[in-house]
Formats: C-alpha cells, structure tokens, sequence
C-alpha cells in the first residue's frame, strides 16, 4: 500500500463487513451464552506446541435488545466517554485528524498478569451507510510515537465493528480483531481472551451503551465531532507521513517461559 493509499477505501470496508457477516466453517466458536453473546477464533493452523500463531482472528457477536445501533456507534467514537466503561485501558490518545471520517491515535491497555501490557498506534477510519455502521483500524508507524520499553507494541492487521439495527432500540453489534499481539503468548492466555476477555469487554459496552444517553446530556451533548466534522479540532495531518506498521519489524518479547505454569489452571 503505498502511502497516498493508506487510507481505507470501499474495498477496505467491503472485505470488513464480509468477515464481519461469514458464518463459514474456518470460525471456531468459543463461547456461546444463548442467543445473546458468542465468540468465535479463526481455525489455528496445524502447530505443535504451546504457542498460538502469529496472526490471530477473533469475533464476538452480541445481540443488542435494548439500545439502538446510533447510540452504540456513539459509544465507541466518543473518546472522553471511554475512559468511564472500559476496565482495560491504559492510556488513550487521539492524535490528528487525516480526513472527514479518519484519524490516527495511540491506545495502550492491561493485558492479563504476568503478560506485558500491549499498545498500538492505529489508523481509525469509519463509514455509515445504508443503515450499517462502520469502524476499522489497522497499525501505522508515527514519527512521533516509536515503540515504548515499559509495553509491547501490538499489530492492528485489520479491527473493528460492524453494527446495524434489528429494531428502533435493537441491534447487532460484531467487535472482529486480526492482530499479532506480538510476544510468544501460550494457550492459555488465547482461551481466556476469548472465553473471558471478550465476553466482559462486550457486556461492559452494553452497559455503556445504556448509560451513554444520560452521561452524554451532561457533557457537551451536541459535541459529536464523528457525525459533525467541522467539530473536530485535531490538527490535519498529512496521510503520507504515515507508513503501515509491519509485525516483523518490531522485536518480539517471549513472554512463554513466565506462564507455562498457568495453563493448567486457565486453559480450562
């Protein structure tokens, strides 16, 4: 991808929604709580041992019955609201503004003890149309936000949400994740992002989306810089001082040899 074409085009979004939407065999469920919540990874290839692949897929699907699809896409474009719902993260920063619907920030968030905690600088571009709304992100390098030595810098290949209406307050909400989190993470640690992880990081965004409207009467409510654009007051910057970030060139942390001990008790 050359640098006048980082930003995400159709194509981008199309092959997002796709995924979004597969039920085809290659996903393995994980979880399934009724008919509301589900989790799915992407079939591991054939590798012996304890470490997972590189590259791991994930998508949670959870059914919405309570808030509508326009406030849950609210919930996870407002910034300052973050910092009330999400137990997981660090630190959270936008950083300049690369078009009318994309920008690029910095997110660092808690990984399970003894893993290093993770961070990522990402490209975040969105897109709502036809009643379906969009938001991808995918890993940059920033001339200003080099790797930190207190974190392990992640890879975004290719993250988002797809969400669209089954009702007036009702809707489908898919969070799908195509990361290398870099480092040798074992078993264990892959089985409790998807069977506990996950399923708490969607349930506390329900409960964010129900709290949403009441929190946001009371802070800036016409302050929608997502849905408005000339809100936004993050400096330009050019996409062509943005370059995609390659796992392969950040070192990877082995993190394997301090958790062996855990898989018996968290592979369950």
């Amino acid at each position: 991808m050359s640098a006048e074409n980082i930003l995400p085009d159709e194509a981008m979004f199309a092959d997002f929604r796709l995924q979004c939407l597969s039920t085809d065999s290659c996903w393995l469920k994980k979880y399934d709580n009724n008919s509301d919540m589900q989790v799915w990874v992407e079939h591991p290839s054939a590798k012996k041992g304890n470490n997972v692949p590189k590259n791991h897929t994930i998508k949670c699907k959870m059914t919405i019955r309570d808030v509508s699809a326009a406030v849950m896409y609210d919930v996870l474009q407002d910034g300052q609201y973050r910092k009330k719902w999400d137990p997981t993260m660090l630190e959270s920063r936008d950083i300049a503004r690369l078009s009318a619907n994309a920008d690029v920030g910095y997110f660092a968030w808690l990984c399970p003890k003894p893993i290093k905690n993770r961070d990522v600088v990402t490209l975040r571009s969105w897109q709502v149309k036809d009643e379906e709304y969009m938001i991808v992100n995918f890993s940059v390098k920033h001339p200003k936000y080099p790797p930190r030595s207190d974190l392990v810098r992640a890879i975004s290949i290719l993250t988002g949400y797809y969400i669209k209406p089954i009702g007036p307050s009702s809707c489908a909400f898919i969070y799908l994740s195509q990361a290398d989190p870099k480092g040798s993470l074992p078993k264990w640690v892959v089985n409790k992002a998807s069977q506990v992880l996950a399923p708490r990081v969607m349930k506390c965004l329900h409960k964010a989306g129900k709290n949403y409207p009441e929190w946001k009467q009371q802070n800036s409510p016409d302050q929608k810089p997502w849905l408005y654009p000339e809100q936004n007051t993050l400096p330009m910057m050019d996409p062509a001082e943005l370059s995609i970030q390659r796992a392969d060139s950040l070192e990877n942390v082995d993190e394997s040899s301090k958790v062996d001990a855990q898989d018996s008790e968290d592979s369950s």
